[in-house]
């Protein structure tokens, strides 16, 4: 199945514009544009995330995460 194009047609581009030249926000067809604050909070979120999991985990499961891992990254490569 061919991939769709990345590129902008002729309306997005025109939208774009328009959008740089009033000092409005660009949003897309088909989205929202997102609330500064909840992008703040997410982030807030996403760098305790990782660290705070890590601390939680025994070493076994650590090395059976990282060992999974490693599997789904061979799988990948061998198809």
């Amino acid at each position: 199945m061919p991939k769709r194009s990345t590129k902008e047609d002729v309306s997005q581009t025109v939208a774009r514009v328009v959008a740089q030249a009033t000092h409005g926000e660009f949003v897309p067809v088909g989205q929202k544009a997102k609330n500064p604050a909840a992008v703040m909070l997410g982030r807030l979120g996403g760098l305790k995330g990782g660290p705070a999991r890590a601390a939680a985990l025994t070493k076994a499961q650590k090395q059976e995460i990282g060992r999974q891992g490693a599997l789904k990254r061979w799988a990948a490569k061998g198809a």
